[in-house]
């Protein structure tokens, strides 16, 4: 799990630094693997604009540009990328500039004229696996302002190691609740308010398998624009965290998963047939994955269906014939809780592992669903538009995993502590880990929270309180 140092800030009040706090959680028993910066080193590259661009006068695929930072008098820069333009701001490597890959830019003569350093691609700066042309910074970005300034390049990303318990971890929302914990404050997180439907219209889901899926939100979205830019702040948090940037809507999806630990898939509402049913494979049943794959499922394999064929493998990966492009502009938001014992083994047996069914396989939140939904619908209107429609939740509520009490005996505590807390501190910090609390003559009654799915008996909730006061 790779967790953005200011990504963590948005929700929740940090008192260390990053590696203090890596520290913390590795005592608290969430390993700081690694402290990583958010990009590779580089040094001489700023923010500049594109003047002009013209046909360089012996090379049909070069162009010759006029840049600018702000300051000085323009530079005369050969530039290879389809995408260079007038009106264009981006990243520019000037002469003495050093990128990684131990590049140094130096003066150079490109089919008889002189370029006076160079325009640099995402991939050039260590920025992604590949890129189709050069970096594309936002209209306002400050000319002549470093590039690692402007995009915290020198930010720390914390690379975690969660254990298999311990699903609740692997979002942005889970670590900020450990941190929390460890400080003594609050998540506060950006506020996700539900806003109005713009249409009526729903989409009808069947749970045919309740047991293993006994919740599932969903709702279109018309009108969407799918083609749209996804902003470089977006792009950059994925990237950070370990995911590429694709297109607005499923940048979106993995954002949610990324952020509140609840995988999403999308479905090109013109594709679907019918309904959504979601029920177990008959024997020898084929579905196409989204990565071109076909495979061929057994009984115990929950799949979602439509009214003519299977369209994903549930909790692990949608399928190829029903999947959003640039063409989508009506998508249907899939937002749902599939048991881990529902979930587990399949992937691996199926030669699959996801972000999703890694998830899934450790226990997702089953009170996330119809949040996610509208944190998705937040986040990808002021991208690419589109009208939201009811957010719809079916579900069979005696399938949901239930939380009875665990009772907590103070003598108990003592006893395997070695010392005598006071109560006042043991309600305290299980509080702090969003645990409801009943004092009793003899200790607690103690209801853990919906996504913990770790905490069943006594020792549990001793080891809990162990953890975060910080008894060895």
């Amino acid at each position: 799990m790779k967790a953005p140092y200011s990504w963590l800030t948005e929700w929740v009040k940090i008192p260390w630094g990053a590696p203090e706090l890596g520290t913390r959680l590795t005592m608290a028993g969430i390993e700081m693997e690694a402290l990583t910066l958010a990009a590779p080193p580089f040094s001489g590259v700023v923010v500049a604009e594109i003047l002009a661009a013209e046909s360089h006068p012996q090379a049909d695929k070069l162009r010759v540009c006029r840049v600018s930072t702000g300051s000085g008098p323009p530079l005369q820069i050969v530039c290879g990328a389809s995408n260079a333009r007038a009106g264009l701001k981006s990243a520019l490597a000037s002469v003495g500039a050093h990128l990684p890959g131990d590049l140094a830019i130096k003066a150079a003569k490109l089919w008889g004229v002189e370029s006076q350093g160079m325009l640099a691609s995402a991939k050039e700066l260590g920025l992604a696996e590949a890129s189709s042309g050069i970096l594309e910074l936002p209209p306002d970005a400050p000319l002549g302002r470093s590039l690692r300034e402007y995009l915290d390049l020198d930010e720390a990303v914390l690379d975690l190691n969660v254990t298999p318990n311990r699903g609740d971890v692997l979002s942005i929302l889970g670590v900020a609740r450990e941190v929390a914990a460890l400080a003594g404050t609050k998540v506060t997180g950006p506020g996700i308010a539900r806003a109005p439907a713009g249409h009526a219209d729903r989409f009808p889901v069947k749970l045919e398998a309740p047991a293993a899926c006994p919740r599932f939100a969903g709702c279109i979205l018309r009108g969407v624009d799918n083609r749209a830019a996804v902003p470089l702040w977006m792009r950059e948090r994925l990237r950070r965290a370990g995911v590429r940037s694709i297109s607005p809507v499923v940048d979106v999806t993995n954002y949610v998963m990324l952020e509140l630990g609840q995988p999403m898939h999308a479905y090109d509402l013109r594709k679907l047939k019918g309904g959504i049913r979601v029920r177990l494979a008959r024997d020898g049943e084929h579905v196409m994955l989204l990565d071109g794959k076909t495979i061929e499922a057994q009984s115990d394999v929950l799949l979602i269906t439509d009214a003519e064929r299977a369209v994903g493998l549930a909790g692990v990966m949608g399928g190829l014939h029903t999947a959003v492009s640039a063409e989508t502009s009506d998508v249907f938001l899939e937002s749902a809780y599939f048991a881990p014992n529902a979930v587990l083994g399949r992937a691996r047996r199926l030669g699959l592992q996801t972000d999703a069914s890694q998830r899934f396989e450790r226990g997702v939140d089953f009170a996330l669903q119809g949040r996610a939904i509208e944190r998705a619908i937040a986040l990808l209107a002021p991208i690419a538009g589109g009208t939201a429609g009811p957010i719809e939740v079916t579900e069979t509520a005696a399938h949901l995993p239930k939380r009875p009490p665990v009772t907590l005996r103070r003598k108990q505590l003592a006893r395997l502590l070695g010392a005598s807390l006071p109560a006042e501190r043991v309600q305290r910090t299980l509080e702090g880990l969003e645990m409801q609390t009943t004092p009793r003559a003899d200790g607690w009654e103690v209801t853990p929270p919906s996504y913990r799915f770790d905490i069943a008996i006594e020792a549990d909730l001793i080891e809990e309180v162990a953890r975060i006061v910080g008894f060895e």
